[in-house]
């Protein structure tokens, strides 16, 4: 699990390696540097830009200096798994985006609210697995119903539009919106 002491240990690896990375996050990170959530999470999820092969290496080595201190970071915590989110995130999301940690080496940024939020209820109806930071991002009722139609769009299984709808309608419930 990533603590965020983590992040900031690995801005300092940075800084001595003489090295600097600056990102756009998504997921339990970024979710956690804006305060809405306590959960620890796994990676770091890098929407952009592309790893290099230095910085690779670099959190590779970090997570090695970290295993050998006790705690369990991976050698690919630092990853693009969400790239292919930019060939479908609302137009103009890169213009949104949110200061997360500004650090010596380690800058971060994240998708601003109504990005993110889409990022976070396509999750929720495609995986199931996010229901806890949807409700830690608390989506107001217009919010919900305004994103709706953009992840009902994201796949073309002809039962997808009435799942998304009954997942969003229990996420609504849930946080006590009529919809």
């Amino acid at each position: 699990m990533i603590p965020l002491a983590t992040i900031t240990a690995f801005d300092r690896f940075l800084a001595a390696e003489g090295l600097s990375f600056e990102a756009v996050i998504v997921g339990g990170a970024a979710l956690a540097l804006l305060g809405l959530t306590t959960r620890q999470t796994r990676d770091c999820d890098v929407l952009e830009p592309l790893l290099s092969a230095e910085i690779e290496d670099a959190a590779r080595r970090f997570a090695g200096e970290q295993r050998a201190q006790g705690v369990d970071l991976a050698d690919d915590w630092l990853n693009n798994g969400p790239r292919d989110l930019i060939d479908v995130l609302p137009e103009g999301w890169d213009a949104r985006l949110v200061d997360l940690r500004v650090g010596d080496a380690l800058v971060l940024r994240t998708l601003g609210r109504k990005d993110l939020l889409c990022t976070k209820l396509f999750a929720l109806c495609d995986r199931g697995l996010d229901l806890a930071d949807c409700l830690a991002l608390a989506p107001t009722a217009p919010e919900i119903e305004g994103i709706e139609p953009w992840v009902a769009q994201r796949d073309a299984h002809p039962g997808w539009p009435a799942h998304v709808h009954a997942t969003l309608q229990d996420l609504a419930r849930r946080l006590g919106h009529a919809l």
